[in-house]
């Protein structure tokens, strides 16, 4: 292998790491600089922030329940796609795990749905 074949990949990197470096350097010079005490707060949108939030700041545990549901499907499909690929290469063993993993999940899947946590009232 002549180092001829890596340039390609190192032109496109260097291009990408000038376009990022550009990209910060001319932000200050032509970006807006009226600012006022809104927009110095650390606050994503510069509207003024309420003290707390409707209804004494709590969190739906709704919001938590729908996040920790997406890492459990996302961690399944995780393990899921290595699997599809090498299936016929595992044999009957790995087969029969997989099946135990996804009954795992359903069973949990299941639960979840049957304690109404998949409904938003």
């Amino acid at each position: 292998m002549n180092g001829y074949s890596y340039a390609p990949l190192l032109f496109f990197l260097a291009l990408g790491g000038g376009f990022a470096a550009f990209s910060v350097a001319i932000g200050p010079i032509t970006g807006r600089r009226r600012y006022n005490r809104a927009k110095a707060d650390a606050y994503e949108c510069g509207i003024q922030p309420s003290p707390h939030a409707e209804g004494g700041g709590r969190v739906p545990i709704k919001y938590y329940l729908t996040a920790m549901l997406f890492i459990i499907f996302d961690v399944e499909s995780v393990f899921l796609f290595p699997f599809a690929v090498a299936f016929d290469r595992m044999g009957l063993f790995a087969l029969v795990e997989m099946v135990l993993f996804i009954l795992t999940v359903f069973v949990a899947y299941a639960y979840v749905w049957r304690r109404g946590g998949l409904e938003w009232d």
